[in-house]
């Protein structure tokens, strides 16, 4: 997943922004934020930063964007490409640089003060954006200078930059009456609120709930190294001789898939499943309610039928019918699939409990029984051959074979925290490409799942690149006292997906930010990732990763040909579970009317119109699904599936060579796809790569669907 800062949305919002006083010299002199940074790499100086920074590092950036833009309104001269877009692509430089930084402490390192900050910040933002967008002086020279521009006679980036630029103040409602844009102004900090308030009261729940297990007995089956960290975490909280397990997925996922307690199972996945959907001070069901009205509203006053109409109207897929036609061609299979899978589980749990039927908490752990009966393949025994260092090491070997990329890691760097990692990134002629953050281990304060962001993005500035700065965030089980850090199949995974994303921003060679490394439109953004998880598990890149923690030696190649002859095991469930939570999204997002959505009832519906069984619970039910209602997929969760169409598509490019590093290939993927950022056309781009458009047989072949 690829998290942005709301700055990064600039031109998505509307209405007048309040003046804002600069604040004294005293104060700023203190503060970082208001400064280029003199360090390595001009990397944010974290160990100087505080709290309190942000808030008048944000006021003031906002102002001097202003001034900024004013700047180019006022100019005599007649508008140029020069004197006002690349002007505007400038200005703002300290608040975007403030924004972003704020952004991923929020998601990384939340506490109550950084709240509060975060919670006064989001609307000064949003009014930004709108004072943008509804600048009527501003919008006539950007009119002014796309209209007399011929992109013959116009170097490519800059043309696409220009037309990037446009097109958005056009679609945010550049256009619209004065009326018109204090309403949508109104709708996008409301819609920026709520979306704050979803994330916030997300990270409450997951912090607060804890599964506290005071009887050995009831800890049966449960990994030993998942067993010590739930008793180093319940020691930690004053209950020494328990065990706390939570609802994060170094915590929940084996707990779900080991645990021999039914009842207990059944107990975490309520907790899970019901995360703010309790009627209380966290619950984001009227959230939800009021993003899917104002962003209905917001659809219809710019002249689209429904917000998804909206949203996809300038990405790959173009409309929602695309991406139902799309996802239907899956989920007829998948489904077919999902339901033989269900019924091999329900045989297996009427051996244990004559008469029981099969729940969604009883899925996981009857699956994992099935795979080691089917291939004799337990996948703790995989784990020990996955730990963390080793797996890293892995994944920029395969960044080095691929792109011949270096990684030194560098202690140079201000870190935001003590787990944090930092490397430089090399090229192979000695170009220092970037500076790569790793952010690995679950903590409190942290937001669940994976990540990749930025705290600069590529650039070039006086004709000298401007190295990113990228940065991976994941949950990975933290080191106890008796283990390291060992993975799972699906942490393996995440990790190389993200890492993906990761190149995409350390590789990108765009002249302008806003087009450069991954802002690209939304269905093509996770290509990139998705293609590096095909290298994962295949045992030539075992090989180079996959040893014991203990003893160093290769993982076996018995094992290594189970992982992959497992690779289509349990398709259906994994398709359905994602494929539900796309039409769920997309669903609520074409609401005709979302007036007075009751979003149980809303969700329940959608559920039963697409035939979901009851053995299985969407990968994300509304009340805790961020992607929509938080992080910027709104309409759009199905870009990964769209993009694993892609992915997959790709990823036959090199295995028709026989050589999954073949070096022509990775060039070609590199200058057409990684580089690139959005200075092009996707499906432009990806057919400059593959020299077709990708086909869908690739995908269904990898998930064991086709011809059923």
């Amino acid at each position: 997943m690829i998290m942005k800062s709301m700055i990064h949305r600039l031109l998505l919002s509307g209405v007048t922004i309040l003046s804002i006083m600069s604040f004294s010299c005293d104060k700023a002199a203190n503060n970082p934020l208001f400064f280029e940074f003199k360090t390595p790499y001009e990397t944010p100086p974290f160990d100087q930063i505080k709290d309190s920074h942000f808030l008048p590092a944000i006021k003031d950036g906002v102002k001097q964007q202003q001034e900024e833009i004013e700047a180019i309104v006022k100019n005599t001269e007649a508008p140029t490409f020069q004197n006002t877009i690349v002007a505007l692509e400038n200005s703002g430089r300290m608040l975007h640089r403030a924004n972003l930084i704020l952004s991923n402490m929020c998601s990384s390192k939340l506490n109550p003060e950084l709240e509060k900050v975060q919670q006064e910040a989001t609307p000064l933002i949003a009014q930004q954006s709108n004072w943008i967008i509804f600048n009527k002086g501003l919008f006539a020279k950007v009119k002014a200078v796309y209209q007399a521009s011929d992109s013959a006679k116009m170097d490519p980036q800059d043309y696409r930059l220009l037309k990037v630029v446009y097109k958005n103040f056009v679609k945010e409602g550049a256009n619209l009456s004065d009326e018109a844009q204090k309403q949508l102004g109104t709708l996008n900090e409301k819609i920026a609120a709520l979306e704050v308030s979803f994330s916030q009261n997300l990270q409450a729940e997951m912090t607060a709930y804890k599964l506290v297990v005071d009887k050995k007995a009831d800890l049966k089956g449960i990994p030993a190294p998942v067993v010590d960290a739930a008793a180093e975490l319940a020691n930690s909280q004053g209950m020494k001789g328990k065990w706390v397990f939570t609802l994060r997925s170094p915590s929940f996922m084996p707990f779900m898939t080991y645990c021999q307690n039914r009842e207990l199972r059944k107990k975490l996945l309520e907790a899970y499943s019901t995360r703010c959907n309790h009627d209380d001070a966290t619950d984001n069901k009227k959230n939800i309610a009021g993003l899917l009205k104002y962003r209905e509203q917001k659809a219809k006053l710019l002249g689209f039928p429904t917000f998804a109409h909206y949203s996809l109207s300038d990405v790959m897929a173009k409309n929602p019918e695309a991406v139902q036609t799309r996802l239907a061609s899956l989920w007829t299979p998948a489904l077919a699939n999902a339901k033989k899978e269900a019924a091999s589980l329900q045989a297996l749990l009427s051996k244990d409990a004559p008469g029981a039927k099969l729940t969604a908490s009883d899925w996981r752990y009857y699956e994992e029984i099935l795979l080691k009966k089917t291939f004799e393949f337990n996948e703790e025994d995989t784990k020990v051959y996955l730990e963390l260092s080793n797996v890293t090491k892995g994944v920029f070997t395969v960044a080095k074979k691929l792109y011949g990329l270096s990684f030194e890691k560098t202690d140079k760097i201000s870190l935001y925290h003590p787990d944090v990692e930092t490397y430089k990134v090399v090229d192979s002629d000695g170009t220092l490409m970037g500076i790569l953050y790793l952010d690995l281990y679950a903590r409190e304060g942290k937001s669940g799942g994976a990540w990749m962001t930025e705290f600069r993005g590529e650039s070039y500035k006086n004709g000298k690149r401007e190295i990113p700065l990228v940065s991976l965030v994941c949950n990975f089980p933290k080191p106890s006292a008796k283990t390291p850090s060992l993975l799972s199949l699906d942490d393996v995974e995440t990790f190389f997906h993200e890492f993906g994303h990761g190149l995409h921003g350390l590789l990108a060679n765009s002249k302008y930010e806003s087009i450069s490394g991954t802002n690209v439109v939304r269905d093509f953004v996770e290509l990139p990732s998705q293609v590096m998880e095909n290298w994962a598990f295949e045992p030539q890149v075992l090989a180079l990763y996959a040893k014991h923690y203990k003893t160093g030696k290769l993982m076996p190649a018995e094992l290594s040909e189970k992982i992959s002859r497992s690779g289509t095991f349990g398709q259906g469930f994994a398709t359905v579970e994602y494929l539900s939570a796309c039409y769920l999204d997309m669903n609520m997002h074409t609401l005709t009317d979302a007036s007075n959505v009751n979003v149980n009832e809303l969700e329940k519906s959608i559920m039963n119109s697409i035939g979901l069984i009851p053995e299985i619970l969407p990968r994300y039910r509304a009340t805790y699904f961020l992607h929509p209602f938080s992080h910027g997929y709104e309409a759009g969760y199905y870009s990964y599936i769209w993009a694993e169409m892609l992915d997959a598509d790709a990823f036959e490019a090199f295995k028709e060579t026989g050589d999954l590093f073949n070096e022509h290939v990775a060039v070609s993927f590199r200058k057409n796809i990684l580089e690139k950022g959005n200075t092009e056309d996707a499906m432009e781009l990806y057919k400059k790569f593959r020299g077709a458009e990708p086909t869908m047989t690739p995908l269904l072949k990898r998930r064991g669907l086709l011809n059923k």
